[in-house]
């Protein structure tokens, strides 16, 4: 146990903890930026979340609309706390051609955007933006497109925080003020306060970024993401992007590919027993007691499976694959996650944040910058204009 909510299992192969990574995670602990700071709950946000809660308490409906870091973490809160929020929120992610809204509901719209001209963003809202809606924009203090908008507008604006990049912003202003309108508190989220007293959580990253660079070595670049819970799904989008925007680069990387589970027992398991070996596996599973529960009385040689929940059949079909893995020495680890609060979340958010920084520089490559994707934003821009 990482926690008292998350049970983790490493890679079954034994690391010892270099004192070059354990050094980097004592500076970065110590020395800390506005990303390491954004994880404790001593963090200066540039709102008052109380005065946001009771402005906006009538509101019903939601909608975020950015692109990558801006908007993933807030879906990945969204999707894990499920049921539990009573408002509507509605995420516009991407470019579509079908972007039909109810023209009679109102919307209280938060825009986000980092940099302030996200071209997707700035298309997005020329379509969706009416009148009638409540808009709140979170981005720079600083001149661009959306900034400019939201003055003539007159609309509120939260300002972003210079030093935070969008993947690593979830518990910043980013993902806190649509987590605040959900219902859920900011505070309980950042827990690396409490963190810095648990030397298992900290000991399981550094034994991870060692395991994983021995993976690397061995030209296993692929990292499978094994999901057995659909309302984990953008938290994985969320972690995909993380790792590859911060460690791609320089001819290397790890390549996140997310497989929902039991799913593709049915259509790339037998690849991923028998075929390349250049993956390593992370199992996600989230124990769920409300789980409908199989009662049919006409289930015959299958006799077994009465009274079985369907999250209690996923766990066996979980551990089952542990142990063909196993068996067939494929690397893999474990995080079995018991509770659905902001503190678990908050953790397992924390967990990859630290790590993903560690392998960067342990990669010898920046993690907080992405220079190739600015030039497709740069040649889309030139197209565009001509």
């Amino acid at each position: 146990m990482i926690s008292k909510s998350i049970n983790f299992k490493n890679f079954q192969f034994k690391k010892k903890i270099s004192k070059k990574n354990k050094s980097n995670l004592d500076i970065l602990l110590n020395n800390k930026n506005q990303i390491i700071n954004s994880l404790s709950y001593d963090y200066k946000d540039a709102c008052d979340w109380k005065f946001i809660k009771k402005k906006l308490k009538k509101k019903q409906s939601f909608r975020l609309i950015g692109m990558g870091g801006s908007i993933l973490g807030s879906r990945a809160i969204h999707d894990f706390f499920g049921k539990k929020i009573k408002k509507k929120f509605y995420f516009i992610d991407n470019l579509s051609s079908d972007s039909s809204f109810s023209k009679k509901k109102n919307f209280t719209n938060l825009i986000i955007s980092k940099s302030g001209n996200t071209l997707e963003t700035i298309s997005n809202i020329n379509i969706l933006l009416r009148k009638k809606d409540k808009n709140i924009f979170l981005t720079e203090n600083k001149k661009s497109y959306l900034y400019s908008l939201a003055s003539n507008l007159k609309s509120e604006i939260i300002h972003h925080n210079n030093f935070i990049g969008g993947r690593y912003s979830v518990l910043s202003e980013v993902g806190m003020l649509p987590a605040t309108l959900m219902g859920l508190n900011p505070k309980k989220f950042r827990q690396l306060n409490n963190l810095v007293k648990n030397k298992k959580f900290f000991d399981s990253i550094l034994f991870n970024v060692e395991s994983i660079l021995s993976l690397t070595r061995k030209k296993k670049f692929n990292s499978i993401l094994l999901n057995y819970d659909p309302t984990f799904q953008n938290f994985l989008e969320w972690y995909k992007q993380l790792v590859g925007e911060s460690l791609g680069k320089k001819g290397i990387g790890i390549l996140p590919v997310i497989s929902n589970m039991p799913k593709d027992n049915h259509s790339v398991m037998q690849l991923y027993l028998d075929g390349f070996k250049k993956n390593f596996y992370t199992f996600f599973f989230i124990e769920n007691s409300k789980s409908n529960k199989i009662k049919n009385n006409n289930l015959y040689n299958y006799g077994f499976l009465k009274n079985k929940t369907i999250n209690q059949i996923i766990l066996q079909q979980k551990l089952a694959t542990e142990k063909v893995f196993l068996k067939k020495n494929i690397p893999f680890r474990t995080f079995d996650i018991f509770k659905r609060d902001e503190k678990t979340l908050g953790e397992l958010f924390i967990f990859f944040i630290l790590e993903t920084i560690l392998l960067g520089k342990a990669l010898n490559v920046n993690p907080y910058d992405q220079p190739s994707v600015e030039l497709i934003k740069t040649e889309t821009k030139k197209k565009l204009i001509k």
